[in-house]
């Protein structure tokens, strides 16, 4: 097997939330209010508040991904808000409508990783980048106000645009078919760059995508970062904790390739 090879692409297609913003913590955030509701002798205070974030945030991944297959043609605003009253109601609270719209049309406050902004105009510099994300256009454009401000998308693909949601294979397929009429970018020119083994790099190994990039973000808690335990099933060139990790990477390899 060839070297993986950082100068060989084109383009960096991108997972958002989890590789570029740090979801959870904007997530268990937006969980507090629920948090203020629970009587004192609730079973969760029996808990440390690392095993209450780790315990709401698997039980958000945990609807949320169910609510995705069956509502595939949801906005994502509104199905947060559903994931929210699950939640609640797994903890036995009862919330009012205004505050599962509120946690729904919460996506924008969630805040970047402090490498993201830097790191990706920098590639900006090598590479088309191409966002490709579970949400829909609202929710993607307040983010990209806020913590994303400063970063520029060749091209933004979201599930509002196609319908479903990842690991469905057809938005992988989207971003090879808008790649190639936008760019003229073939399926071999797209290094997907993604935290996500079980919504990322295993569908895109499955459909014969390059070897990709797992940006680790030191796993993360939503049952996405055992990479181990899904080894034969994903196709990565290189592991980095963070996308600084990666800029000094691509920045080296291209520093060769000109020297």
């Amino acid at each position: 097997m060839a070297p993986f090879d950082l100068t060989s692409y084109k383009a960096l297609s991108f997972d958002i939330y989890a590789t570029l913003i740090d979801w959870e913590t904007g997530i268990f955030s937006q969980f507090l209010p629920l948090l203020s509701k629970l009587p004192k002798g609730h079973s969760l205070w029996n808990k440390n508040l690392a095993d209450i974030r780790n315990y709401l945030l698997t039980q958000y991944a945990t609807h949320e991904h169910r609510l995705e297959i069956q509502h595939p043609n949801e906005k994502y605003s509104k199905l947060l808000s559903m994931v929210y009253e699950n939640v609640a109601a797994d903890v036995g609270i009862a919330v009012t409508p205004s505050e599962s719209e509120a946690f729904g049309g919460a996506i924008g406050k969630w805040p970047a990783f402090a490498d993201t902004v830097d790191a990706m105009q920098t590639l900006g510099k090598y590479y088309k980048l191409i966002a490709l994300s579970n949400v829909d256009k609202v929710s993607f454009a307040s983010t990209l106000r806020g913590p994303l401000n400063g970063v520029q998308f060749d091209a933004i693909y979201v599930a509002e645009d196609i319908g479903t949601y990842k690991p469905n294979p057809t938005n992988f397929n989207y971003l090879l078919d808008h790649a190639r009429q936008d760019f003229g970018i073939q399926k071999n020119d797209i290094c997907h760059t993604a935290q996500s083994l079980t919504f990322d790099h295993i569908p895109i190994a499955s459909m014969g995508f390059p070897p990709a990039v797992w940006i680790s973000r030191g796993g993360g808690s939503m049952g996405m970062g055992d990479l181990e335990a899904v080894k034969d099933k994903v196709n990565i060139g290189a592991t980095y904790a963070t996308l600084g990790d990666m800029v000094i990477a691509v920045e080296a390899a291209f520093d060769k390739l000109q020297n």
